[in-house]
Formats: structure tokens, C-alpha cells, sequence
């Protein structure tokens, strides 16, 4: 679709006129909610931090209630209307527009504004164009405050609108709705797109688990169990802190980045601390293996990282270097599998920060294959890992390609809401 030219045919000559949104519509400004009045049920309620984190464009429910008697000190949102925000740390979510269709009232309170569209404005037309360049232009010239950025309703209503065919609201209406619906369109297949991908990359998970546990069973093969304190030792990490973090220094790894930044294995780090805390400092070796002894989750305790890497890495006091004999990535993998996640649990700590205590870890059993052959136990220790790295590549490159294939589709609806908004401005008002 040649953008330019669909708009020049939609406006079929009709004249374009930037109007004040003031002049467009009603704003209301709301007053307090704080999220201390949330409750289970009641009134539909619109906080104006979730505008930013929890909703789309539009929504036709609400992620809070509010009590009746609460709501009915709250300003009103009906069928249509646009909650916007007024305030944030970051200028980008603010005058973040979220159009309420939900059949049953909401309400919402303050650092947003009601906005009721007139006879000449479409309120998803609108929600559109404030994510083009223009608006965050005017957006920009009236944002004000460092810390905290915030446009008030007075400015808001200020902010320019473009207004095909003003002088027919009628036509103009069906204009901004051609516009929408295309600009719809764009949207939902990115939506869809993200929805495929993310389910192709659920089952692919799901398949990879099946076959990681399946092949780490050893079902009446030569097998034994053994403790892991049985086949290494546990080495526990230095204290160090994101304080200390530096663009050049010595490589080493937090136990917070393990379930956040790292895979199964990894030969570089994604942080260094400075050279000045060496002598502080304990550092596990290549192909030791590093489990976090701590996090928020009982899943993400004692997630493993093999260290391939040839230089040694200072880690973390929350976390181990497990020292052994056998292939690395076999006993990363090993604590991956359903058998390792049953027998950690009973070692963890409740609390909201989970623990797994090296006593306790020292007592899960992983298996041995061989174990009576050094050499072929290595072997096929090494076979089930090639496979294993196999599926950890499938994984890795959709995890990788699922954003990059949404980001594009993301450019796409940008490129062309930028054209069909790209109305010319000399009859700004």
C-alpha cells in the first residue's frame, strides 16, 4: 500500500485543519485513587499507572474495582471516553491514552484525564495519533518537571489534532475511521503474529523438557545415582555489588544474572567488577558450574550455568561453583530435569526470598551413566549433551527471532500510521 497516495485518495481534496483537542472534545481531570481502594469486585476502575503497563490501546474491561461508595467520589468513565495519563518518571508513557468500551460505567482518579470526544473526533483516531511524531512534538512542548514529567489538562488541551474535512464532521468521521481501521489491522497482526510465535515457542519448550527429562531418566540402562557431594564439591562465591560493576575489569557473574541473562552454559560474562577487589574476590574455573542459592522464585533456585570459558570468574556469595569430573553442560542439563526440581524443593527455604541451602544441596542425586567406565560414562555423557544443545538452539533462536519478528511488524504499523498522518500543516490553528 503506497501510503501517501491512499491518503491523498481518502481525502479526495477535503481540506485538513489542526485543531486545539480542547475544542474537539471534553477533558476532565480525576482525583485521587490511590491503590490502597482497590478491591476484589465492585466498579470498574482505571488507575492511571496501569494505562502505561497493563492495557493496550482500548479495553473493554478493567484490571481493578473499586467499592461503590468509593467510586462515587471518582470521576466517571462511559462507552468511548479516553483515560489519559498526565504524569510519569518517563516522558514516553506520558499522555499514554487508554478508549474504555467496557459496557458497564468505570472511574478513575487522579494524574489522569477524561477525555469525551465531540461530534468531530474519533477517540481511536485520536488514541493512534498520539503515537506519532507530532504529538510527542507537542507533547514535548508542554511537558513539564525533571524527576517526575508531567502535561496538565490545561496543556493537553492546547495539543494540536489534525481534522480532516472539519467543515463536515460527518465525513470527516468516516475518514479517521478508514484510518483507524487500517492502522487496526497493522496492530492486530502484529498482535496475532506475537500470540503465533509465542505459543510455537511455548510447545517447542514443552518438547524440549519431554526429551531433556526422557533422556536424563536412564530407564534400565547401566545407571547409578549418585549425591552431589558424592561427585564434587561446592565452592560458595565472594560478595560483590552492581556498585562495583565497570566497562573493563575482571569477569564475573551476580547470581541474579544466571536466570535472567544466561542460558544453560556461557565462555563470556555480561558484567566485570573492578580489578581493585581481586584479593575479595572467588573465582570458579572452567567447567565448574554455578548454581544460584538464592532468588524470589523456588523455580529459579539452584538454576545452573556451565562455565565454559578459559579465563576464570570471580561469582556471587549467593551462589556455588560446583567442581567435578564429568562433562559440564550433563550436569547443568541434569539440573534442569523434573527429577532435580522434585528432590531441590524439599531443600528450599519458604520465606519471600528463597533459599537453598548447600547442606541441603549436597544431598540431590544426579545420574551416573556408566559409572564403572570413566570413559564411556564421558561419552555418552557427551552424546545426550549434543542432543540436548540441539534443542537449546531451536529454543534459543526462536526466544531470539520472536522479538526481532514482532519488532518489525512493529516498524511496519509505525511507517505507515506516520503517512496517514502525515497531513499537510498549513492550516494550523
Amino acid at each position: 500500500m503506497n501510503g501517501l497516495g491512499y491518503l491523498e485518495r481518502l481525502l479526495d481534496g477535503a481540506a485538513v485543519e489542526w485543531v486545539p483537542l480542547g475544542e474537539l472534545a471534553e477533558l476532565v481531570r480525576g482525583n485521587g485513587l490511590p491503590k490502597s481502594d482497590f478491591t476484589e469486585t465492585g466498579v470498574p476502575a482505571i488507575h492511571y499507572g496501569q494505562i502505561y503497563t497493563h492495557y493496550g490501546m482500548s479495553t473493554t474491561t478493567t484490571k481493578s474495582f473499586v467499592a461503590p461508595e468509593t467510586a462515587a467520589t471518582l470521576k466517571k468513565v462511559n462507552y468511548g471516553d479516553i483515560v489519559i495519563t498526565n504524569t510519569s518518571e518517563n516522558f514516553e508513557d506520558v499522555a499514554t491514552p487508554l478508549v474504555y468500551f467496557g459496557d458497564e460505567q468505570a472511574v478513575t482518579g487522579g494524574h489522569a484525564t477524561i477525555i469525551r470526544p465531540g461530534n468531530a473526533l474519533s477517540a481511536m483516531y485520536f488514541a493512534h495519533f498520539t503515537q506519532t511524531p507530532e504529538f510527542e512534538a507537542e507533547k514535548r512542548r508542554y511537558a513539564k518537571g525533571t524527576k517526575v514529567i508531567d502535561v496538565s489538562a490545561v496543556d493537553m488541551a492546547k495539543i494540536l489534532i489534525p481534522i480532516p474535512c472539519p467543515e463536515n464532521p460527518q465525513k470527516s468521521l468516516v475518514i479517521q475511521a478508514e484510518i483507524v481501521r487500517i492502522l487496526d489491522a497493522f496492530s492486530m497482526l502484529t498482535a496475532e503474529l506475537a500470540a503465533e510465535l509465542a505459543a510455537e515457542l511455548a510447545a517447542r519448550k514443552t518438547q524440549y523438557n519431554h526429551y531433556r527429562n526422557q533422556l536424563l531418566s536412564f530407564d534400565g540402562e547401566d545407571v547409578e545415582w549418585k549425591t552431589l557431594a558424592e561427585i564434587g564439591e561446592f565452592i560458595r562465591g565472594k560478595r560483590f555489588t552492581k556498585a562495583d560493576y565497570v566497562d573493563e575489569g575482571i569477569s564475573a557473574i551476580h547470581y541474579g544474572e544466571i536466570y535472567t541473562h544466561y542460558g544453560t552454559f556461557a565462555s563470556e560474562t555480561h558484567s566485570k567488577v573492578k580489578p581493585a577487589l581481586e584479593n575479595s574476590l572467588r573465582f570458579a574455573q572452567k567447567g565448574d558450574v554455578i548454581i544460584t542459592g538464592v532468588s524470589e522464585t523456588v523455580e529459579d533456585v539452584g538454576k545452573a550455568l556451565a562455565w565454559l570459558g578459559d579465563e576464570r570468574v570471580a561469582f556471587h556469595d549467593d551462589s556455588y561453583a560446583f567442581r567435578h569430573k564429568m562433562n559440564p553442560k550433563f550436569i547443568a542439563y541434569a539440573l534442569q530435569t523434573d527429577a532435580f526440581q522434585d528432590q531441590k524443593a524439599q531443600y528450599v527455604s519458604t520465606g519471600k526470598m528463597k533459599r537453598l541451602l548447600v547442606e541441603g544441596i549436597k544431598k540431590v542425586k544426579l545420574p551416573i551413566p556408566f559409572p564403572n567406565d570413566p570413559a564411556k560414562s564421558l561419552a555418552e555423557q557427551a552424546r545426550i549433551v549434543s542432543i540436548l544443545d540441539k534443542f537449546e538452539t531451536l529454543t534459543a533462536s526462536l526466544a531470539t527471532g520472536l522479538p526481532r519478528e514482532i519488532a518489525l511488524r512493529q516498524k511496519q504499523y509505525e511507517y505507515y500510521r506516520n503517512l496517514l498522518f502525515s497531513f499537510p500543516k498549513g492550516d494550523k490553528a
